[in-house]
């Protein structure tokens, strides 16, 4: 394999990562309607933490930095809560 054989199949999986990013990030409308249905508010402190140590079980069986992951994980949890107050007519974003 070539270096530009590996950037180029680098760029094709951080495609595919923001892609995911993306749809993980649709999904912020669709919990916060079923949160408001639960009569919940939009932080679910106990839930990010469910999500982060399951994020962080698997970064341990792929043997990767769990610190990162963590890192990644709550960068991502901070996206859908920000994603939700917005919806919810709260948020800072445009």
């Amino acid at each position: 394999m070539e270096l530009s054989d590996a950037r180029k199949k680098i760029e094709e999986l951080d495609k595919s990562i923001i892609k995911l990013i993306a749809e993980r990030t649709g999904l912020a409308g669709t919990v916060l309607e079923l949160k408001r249905a639960e009569g919940k508010g939009i932080e679910d402190k106990d839930q990010n933490h469910v999500v982060v140590n399951r994020a962080i079980d698997f970064a341990t069986e792929l043997n990767l930095d769990t610190g990162s992951i963590k890192q990644i994980f709550e960068i991502l949890i901070k996206m859908n809560i920000e994603r939700q107050h917005e919806l919810s007519g709260e948020g800072n974003l445009p």
